[in-house]
């Protein structure tokens, strides 16, 4: 399996680079006030797909900061202590 997982990520690889050669030719891109900012095609969709990362990542921050805060509330209900960041869990075993 693990070969299989390789060879769909050397595939995806030698797309996207196959891709970035192809796409290469300068673009520029008009911003107000008559400014321009002339770069690679394949560099311009780069930054906006880490910028619309980055916007989706800090969409979700809220969510999962109350998602936290509400575990944390429902542990002091219970009673349990709060466990610390990198220690996880220990289940017994299932019979």
């Amino acid at each position: 399996m693990r070969i299989f997982v390789w060879l769909a990520r050397l595939l995806v690889f030698i797309l996207l680079l196959g891709f970035a050669i192809r796409n290469d030719a300068p673009v520029t891109l008009n911003f107000f006030f008559s400014t321009q900012w002339k770069q690679p095609l394949v560099l311009i969709m780069l930054l906006m797909f880490v910028a619309g990362a980055a916007v989706g990542v800090l969409a979700l921050l809220p969510t999962l900061l109350s998602k936290h805060r509400e575990v944390s509330r429902l542990r002091r209900m219970r009673g349990e202590p709060a466990l610390p960041r990198n220690v996880r869990p220990q289940y017994p075993d299932a019979p």
